[in-house]
Order: C-alpha cells, then sequence, then structure tokens
C-alpha cells in the first residue's frame, strides 16, 4: 500500500469549482477503528450544504468530506473484534469518505448483505440512519399513523417511504413534479402533493378528514413552519432535519399548544459516537432483515465515476435527481 491516496476536499466555499482532488496521507486505523478500502460513497445533501458553507464539520472530524462509504475492509485496529479484513462494509462516518480508504470506528459499520452490491450499499448508511433515527427514535412512528414527508423522491425519502410502509404506517409525501410523485407512489407512498400546484396544508386535511397527519419528516426547515403546523394532528410531531428553506421563521404557539404538539430538531453527523453507534445497531436491526428479503430497495438511481464529482454535485445541485447518486472509486 503507498502512504498517500487520491482525495477530494473543498477549497474554499461554492458552487462544484471549490473541489479539489488532492494527494493525502492514507489514515491509519487507531485503537476501536477499522480501515476501509473504499469502493463507492455516497452523495448527501449535507455534502452540498458543507460546501456551500453553511454546514461545518463537527470538530475533529476530517477536512474531506463525505458522510458514507462501501468497501473493504483492509486493517484493524487495537481493541476490534468481531471484524475481520476483507468483510464487506458499509460505513457512517462525520467526514472522510470522497477518499480511496477512510478510518471508521467499528461501531459505525454495516456488513453488507451477500445480495446487495456494493455500489447500491454505497447509498445505505446516512439515509438509513437518519430515516431510523428520525421516524422511530425520534418522532416514535407506529403502526396505523400517518406520515408526511416532505422531499419524498430524495434519497432520505425514497428510504423512509419504504421503512414507514413497512412499519404499517400511511405514508403521504411532496414532490415538484407529477414524475417525482409517480416515482414515490412506486415505491409505496399511498398519496402524493405536487407542492408546486397544490397548498400542502389545505391538501393534508382533505387526505386525513381535517385530523392531520401524526408526524411530519421535514427537510425544508423555516419556509414551511407554519403550514406544517397547521398540517399536524393533536398530538402531532414535526422532525426537522434540513434547512432548504431557511433557518428563521415566525412560530405560532397558540396553534402548537392547541395541538399538544411537538416540534424536534436533530441532526446526524454531530452527535457522540455512542449516540451514532445506537443508531447504527438499530438501523441494522430494522433495515438488513428487509435488504435480505428483497423488500427494500436501496435506490441508486445514477452512478459516476470519482473523477466525475464535480459533474455529480452539480447535477444534485440541479434537482433533477431522484433516489441516491453514488460515485465509483
Amino acid at each position: 500500500m503507498n502512504d498517500v491516496m487520491n482525495a477530494y476536499i473543498y477549497n474554499g466555499a461554492g458552487g462544484p469549482e471549490v473541489l479539489e482532488l488532492v494527494q493525502w496521507p492514507i489514515p491509519v486505523a487507531a485503537a476501536g477503528e477499522v480501515l476501509v478500502k473504499v469502493e463507492a460513497f455516497g452523495l448527501n445533501r449535507a455534502d452540498v450544504q458543507q460546501r456551500k458553507g453553511v454546514y461545518p464539520p463537527p470538530p475533529g472530524a476530517s477536512d474531506i468530506p463525505g458522510l458514507e462509504v462501501a468497501g473493504t475492509i483492509v486493517g484493524i485496529g487495537e481493541g476490534v473484534s468481531g471484524w475481520k479484513p476483507g468483510t464487506r462494509v458499509a460505513a457512517l462516518l462525520a467526514g472522510g469518505g470522497y477518499a480511496q480508504y477512510v478510518n471508521v470506528p467499528a461501531e459505525l459499520l454495516i456488513e453488507i448483505p451477500g445480495s446487495v452490491s456494493t455500489i447500491d450499499a454505497a447509498g445505505l448508511p446516512e439515509v438509513a440512519a437518519t430515516v431510523v433515527s428520525n421516524l422511530f427514535i425520534e418522532g416514535g412512528l407506529g403502526h396505523g399513523q400517518t406520515l408526511l414527508i416532505h422531499g419524498g423522491a430524495g434519497g432520505i425519502g425514497s428510504m423512509a417511504i419504504q421503512l414507514a410502509k413497512a412499519a404499517g404506517a400511511r405514508v403521504i409525501v411532496t414532490a415538484s413534479s407529477a414524475e417525482k410523485l409517480d416515482y414515490c407512489r412506486a415505491l409505496g407512498a399511498d398519496e402524493g402533493i405536487n407542492y408546486r400546484e397544490e397548498d400542502f396544508s389545505a391538501r393534508i386535511k382533505e387526505l386525513t378528514d381535517g385530523r392531520g397527519v401524526d408526524l411530519i419528516l421535514d427537510v425544508v426547515g423555516a419556509k414551511y413552519l407554519g403550514e406544517n403546523v397547521k398540517a399536524l394532528a393533536v398530538g402531532g410531531r414535526m422532525v426537522v432535519i434540513g434547512l432548504q428553506g431557511g433557518a428563521k421563521a415566525e412560530l405560532n404557539l397558540g396553534l402548537l399548544m392547541n395541538k399538544r404538539a411537538r416540534i424536534i430538531g436533530t441532526t446526524l453527523r454531530s452527535r457522540p459516537l455512542g449516540e451514532k453507534a445506537e443508531i447504527v445497531r438499530q438501523t441494522t436491526t430494522k433495515v438488513l432483515p428487509l435488504l435480505e428479503q428483497g423488500k427494500l430497495a436501496l435506490n441508486v438511481t445514477k452512478t459516476m465515476d470519482f473523477a466525475e464529482l464535480a459533474a455529480a454535485h452539480e447535477y444534485f445541485d440541479s434537482g433533477e435527481h431522484t433516489g441516491k447518486v453514488v460515485i465509483k472509486v
């Protein structure tokens, strides 16, 4: 093994042009870590937000971006048990994924089932852990409840539709086009709302006979805050996981109180290792059986090569994509 690898960093904040290919020292698996030879990694909204300069990495994270990879274990750090070189794994990261090698705490590994390709597995860890932590751990989604997913056709939405349906929930999504709504319905969504043509909170009232939804998974933030609260049922919960529509808005506290509703704000990347490890454990328990039974699609709809990373960011920025975009290393 050479001492250096190819990796991408952000040379400043801005568009895809700030991506820079660099030579970087290959990391070493410290105590409790494994070294993974990366074969593919997924693109995520958080990568784009970091590139734009609005979502800085947490203290101690790698200067190399990238929050999920799939590949093969090539090194084992001191104190690691239950893992061995040659095992195919997917991994949740705080950073470091846009590279040929990455070191990962052993608790954040998911063994890839034999029926799943490494390319597909690269689109699994970040979205699956995000969905499991926010729908079930934070949001308490249960059988028979109604869920509203904003941005249902994206990577997180694609996973959320399927896991919510597997848990026995009714799923309503918003998306920007009839084609994207058809994509969501093919994954199991019960109802779709084109947010460019319809008032989603009014449509929710129609679809739920005035009751509202039990849980909202929101990637928009400020722009949707008021309408989201209107769309909630009594006792409803809203989990905010993105700020594509801004970070500041006025809130009608009276309406929130009358509905005895809750707004929960979360991030995954900056959580302590112990919390992430528990999320990965629950994700493995919920997701791997569905994968092995062929009941979960990982929805990698676009794959591009390592040398095309800037073009992949341009494509991601266009908003045209559905599902996951994965880069082959």
